[in-house]
């Protein structure tokens, strides 16, 4: 009886799996769709630049949050984007006067990924107050989405002070 031959065992298997593994990895991170990927920001030297424009936002933001000045720039410029957003062009020329280097800001704030919840991003939560595109721009400077809770209280108070009531409660209304 003729023996059968067997193939020769496939060593390149493993080899692919890990290799396919690895460049799914890339791609998910390269896409900020893995929590722990490195923080993506803009610009770095837009937030350097934005802390130097408006240090007293920055500072207080940045003592409250217990992050960097280049992420609070970075997150205050989310959350005033996110205002703009909402206001008529008027209204947030109100709030845009209120505060220096508001062009500066806007580009600190991190961008792409859409302002949707994906993943573990939705865990902000309505009880924070922030919209769901907060929390995706939160994550990506490596802030805790629930820190948004924390810093639009202290940007609304800094437009009040800076801008008067009435502009205050323009952009608290635009940020529930």
């Amino acid at each position: 009886m003729p023996r059968e031959r067997s193939s020769p065992p496939r060593m390149s298997s493993p080899i692919v799996a890990c290799l396919s593994a690895a460049a799914l990895f890339a791609v998910f991170a390269a896409g900020g769709l893995i929590a722990n990927a490195a923080p993506a920001q803009a610009d770095s030297g837009a937030a350097t630049a934005a802390a130097k424009a408006s240090p007293a936002l920055v500072s207080a933001l940045s003592k409250e949050m217990g992050s960097s000045p280049e992420q609070a720039a970075g997150a205050a410029g989310a959350l005033f984007g996110m205002a703009k957003s909402k206001l008529s062009a008027a209204e947030f020329t109100q709030v845009s006067n209120a505060v220096p280097g508001m062009d500066l800001l806007l580009k600190a704030a991190p961008t792409g990924g859409g302002t949707g919840a994906t993943g573990g991003l939705g865990q902000l939560g309505a009880a924070a107050g922030a919209l769901p595109g907060a929390a995706s721009a939160f994550t990506k400077l490596g802030l805790s989405p629930d820190l948004a809770a924390k810093a639009i209280p202290v940007i609304t108070q800094f437009v009040t002070k800076s801008g008067g009531a009435n502009v205050g409660k323009l952009l608290a209304g635009a940020l529930k």
